[in-house]
């Protein structure tokens, strides 16, 4: 659905172009949350907001979109391995939130394509 769309490939990439931002980094004190956990909440609520903004989903449709959140993730660890139990730092967590919102925006249009149309 998503994973194999040009879009996925595109943000995939903006992502690999961004990986400086989770080398050598040092967090505050105040941020205890892993990168992992902040993925991982972060996707989560994308993906309720997806599912509450489309109603009209069907329970299969539903958990194609949950299943693609799931391989996200997967890449996301495997991108990410040396860093995702590191503590997050703020830039990070804007860099994280930013990247969910984008793949939210992909979910939008191709469960609108197709889905929706």
């Amino acid at each position: 659905m998503v994973t194999d769309t040009d879009g996925y490939i595109h943000i995939i990439e903006y992502l690999t172009e961004h990986l400086s931002l989770f080398e050598n980094s040092s967090s505050s004190t105040v941020n205890t949350d892993t990168v992992m956990t902040v993925i991982e909440q972060e996707l989560s609520e994308q993906i309720i907001m997806i599912c509450s903004q489309n109603e009209v989903l069907s329970f299969n449709q539903r958990n194609t979109v949950i299943r693609e959140v799931d391989a996200i993730v997967y890449d996301l660890e495997e991108i990410l391995s040396g860093v995702v139990n590191n503590v997050v730092s703020n830039e990070q967590k804007a860099f994280i939130k930013e990247f969910a919102l984008l793949i939210k925006n992909l979910f939008d249009t191709e469960i609108h394509t197709q889905f929706l149309s």
